[in-house]
């Protein structure tokens, strides 16, 4: 082994030998973290990216494309509840075409491809039946493609055509949808799946659609157009009108001095009205006159007396004429007709209470103007408006105003809470910085001291026993003072002091070193030098 390396060894088994208990297990922490984290990371670098093979899968399907997937060894994953394939990006292309020649995912058997299994002996309830399957397959597939649901299934009702229309019934469907979980359909997605079926099925109304979800709640009922019913549809209504209404009372008696209450009555179904009306022109004339006349012109025989009979005789001159008159008198016709759609307001009543303390000079009529105006009050259909003056309570306000500071004294608890809690969290890695700031310098100095006792053990040791520190100094300079000259000078006069050789530059400053070593360890240059008179002894 190299003896860098073996030095590098050595003095890092001096270094953990001199670490506490402590320093020890947080050394032993450290390295088992940086390990795993090493680990993780490698392994996540490692693993490959999934990709979706499939999506929407249904159970079955997705359960014969994992068996493909485990037959050819194939790393995967399922997600989305089991209806997604992820496998690696690499592979995705490979697989589908493997599924696909094994015929994965299977094809919907649903919709109009059940006529592709139909034949020519088909008998006619073969084939009405097989349509109304298609028509539901068709539309539990589209349903299913929706956001937000992952199944759909129809079911619809057709009747038998009538060639009376008195007995002819008007056909129904019933929608079933799972939604993803936690997710709820909103009445708008509603009312689209409700009008999708019905515009599906040739005479039905959107009324005759039912639509429950897995939960078993009834989103849209039969008998209702919208998935709203009146309850929510007046329930919009007199929030809207009501806000309307405070806000004009607001701005014009002040906030808090006037509470608006709205109670709305809504049409619940549809109606339809034809007025017709006839107005005679003037006179008064009869609708229809009807006039007949005749009229005969000739020569006629004597009453009583028989007429002539001869053979040959000639007639006598004589005319008939007869005239007939039909006559319609036009009258005037207006035809009027309406259609009140449901969901329209049948009547609504407005209450009104202002705060007779807290205003003055209130004009209660002027008042009620306003709101009849504001609110669109209809007489005619039963509307009423009442508008009081009362004393309103001052409990509302003042529990309203300990709420408040109870909320604002809540909000500074918790900011002083997350204050300490940042001022512990930064205190933390203060220390840790500080703890690992002396740890640092704690290793340093040791390494430094370490590699200062190398460099005492790599003295020259000396050939006669000396005093300590004049034996090390010696045995220190032996080498330095073999370089000096040896040749006598002349004598030379007194002259000041020289600058002293470099040769005892450098021993002083190692006397100096030594000595520093001597005050800093005691006992340890106490151990080295009885080595050094031991190594002396034996040579």
């Amino acid at each position: 082994m190299p003896a860098a390396v073996t030095s590098l060894w050595t003095r890092l088994r001096g270094t953990i030998a001199g670490f506490s208990v402590a320093q020890r297990t947080i050394a032993i922490i450290g390295i088992a973290v940086l390990a795993m984290g090493v680990f993780a990371l490698t392994s996540w670098m490692s693993r490959p990216t999934l990709t979706p093979l499939f999506s929407g899968l249904s159970a079955s399907d997705a359960s014969a494309v994992v068996e493909q997937l485990r037959s050819g060894a194939v790393p995967y994953e399922l997600t989305d509840g089991g209806s997604t394939v992820l496998v690696p990006e690499s592979a995705v292309y490979e697989q589908r075409l493997a599924a696909a020649a094994a015929g994965l995912p299977t094809a919907d058997s649903a919709g109009y491809s059940l006529f592709d299994k139909m034949g020519v002996t088909s008998s006619e309830f073969q084939q009405s039946v097989t349509y109304k399957r298609a028509i539901e397959g068709e539309l539990a597939r589209t349903i299913g493609a929706l956001e937000n649901v992952t199944t759909a299934s129809v079911q619809l009702a057709i009747p038998e055509e009538s060639v009376f229309v008195s007995q002819q019934i008007e056909p129904t469907a019933s929608v079933f949808i799972e939604t993803a979980r936690g997710v709820a359909l909103p009445a708008e997605q509603v009312e689209a799946i409700v009008h999708l079926t019905s515009a599906a099925v040739s005479g039905m109304k959107p009324e005759n659609v039912a639509v429950v979800d897995a939960a078993g709640r009834t989103l849209s009922a039969i008998g209702g157009e919208a998935t709203r019913n009146a309850d929510q549809q007046a329930g919009a209504y007199e929030t809207r009108m009501t806000a309307s209404v405070q806000q004009m009372l607001d701005t014009v008696l002040g906030a808090g001095n006037a509470t608006v209450s709205v109670a709305a009555e809504m049409q619940q179904a549809a109606t339809e009205r034809v007025d017709e009306t006839y107005t005679p022109v003037d006179g008064a004339l009869p609708a229809s006159e009807e006039t007949s006349s005749e009229r005969y012109t000739g020569t006629g025989g004597q009453t009583g007396v028989l007429g002539t009979e001869l053979p040959a005789g000639v007639g006598g001159a004589g005319t008939y004429e007869s005239t007939q008159t039909n006559r319609s008198n036009v009258v005037n016709k207006t035809v009027e007709s309406t259609s009140t759609p449901a969901g329209a307001v049948a009547r609504q009543t407005v209450a009104v209470a202002v705060n007779a303390d807290g205003t003055d000079a209130v004009d209660v009529a002027q008042l009620e103007a306003l709101v009849t105006s504001a609110a669109g009050i209809d007489r005619a259909r039963g509307d009423q408006v009442t508008v009081e003056l009362v004393a309103f309570s001052d409990q509302g306000a003042l529990a309203a105003q300990a709420a408040l500071d109870a909320a604002r004294e809540a909000e500074e608890a918790e900011r002083a809470a997350e204050t300490l809690r940042t001022s512990i969290v930064a205190a933390v890695v203060v220390l840790g910085l500080i703890a690992a700031t002396i740890a640092g310098v704690v290793i340093v100095r040791r390494r430094r001291a370490a590699a200062e006792d190398d460099a005492v053990l790599t003295l020259t040791p000396v050939d006669e026993p000396l005093d300590r520190f004049d034996a090390l100094t010696r045995g220190l300079a032996t080498p330095l003072l073999d370089q000096a000259p040896t040749v006598p000078l002349p004598a030379m006069t007194v002259e000041p002091e020289p600058d002293p050789e470099p040769v005892q530059v450098a021993l002083d400053r190692r006397r100096a070193e030594i000595g520093d070593f001597a005050r800093r360890d005691p006992a340890r240059t106490a151990d080295l030098l009885r080595r050094l008179v031991r190594d002396s002894s034996d040579a």
